[in-house]
């Protein structure tokens, strides 16, 4: 992975042990301040940047994860192909690619913006809150998947159908269904009509 100022200063693993920075937004999604990543998600939650990452192979199938069990947060849940935080000073598309690549050991083939979305969901099991300015990117993947099992339980390709069924028995997490949602108009223009979404 390259390194750039952002995620040099922000590594857990560079060996200082500091604490993962997110930065904070205000309504607009303009830049305000920074907090640490866990203050940041505890209630009632500050509004902070965020990206989610909707991957779909040549079939047009979704790549869902379920979040690794020693996750903090939402551990055990099944959620879009991968999400997560922008170090300061990233951009979010660069943020995007990143994580990835560092939870799935994927690279996308192709990946586009497709909007933002803001949100407030409290999680009920752990108290947290995802209270989030979500940057949304749709786009494919064609090489093998490579998990890293400290972030990722399981991963599989749904259709849309599938997608349904597997939603109504849970768990996915909160912000699961919002995102999806907002992503639905460049998911299709990806995926084409026939593939249902």
């Amino acid at each position: 992975m390259p390194t750039t100022p952002a995620t040099a200063a922000n590594n857990s693993s560079n060996g200082t042990g500091e604490a993962i920075l997110l930065e904070l937004v205000d309504e607009d999604g303009r830049t305000i301040g920074t907090a640490e990543k866990l203050s940041a998600h505890q209630a009632p939650g500050q509004l902070h940047r965020a990206f989610s990452v909707f991957l779909f192979d040549e079939q047009g199938r979704l790549l869902l994860q379920q979040r690794a069990l020693g996750k903090y947060h939402s551990p055990g849940v099944w959620s879009n192909t991968c999400c997560g935080h922008p170090y300061p000073g990233e951009a979010p598309f660069a943020a995007a690619a990143r994580r990835t690549y560092e939870e799935l050991g994927v690279s996308p083939s192709l990946l586009a913006e497709a909007g933002t979305v803001r949100y407030n969901h409290p999680d009920p099991d752990s108290g947290l809150v995802e209270q989030e300015f979500n940057h949304l990117f749709v786009g494919m993947v064609q090489s093998a998947l490579r998990p890293d099992a400290s972030e990722v339980g399981e991963t599989v390709f749904v259709t849309a159908a599938e997608l349904a069924e597997r939603h109504a028995r849970g768990p996915f997490s909160a912000w699961f269904m919002t995102v999806l949602d907002a992503a639905r108009p460049a998911i299709r223009e990806l995926t084409g009509p026939s593939a249902g979404w």
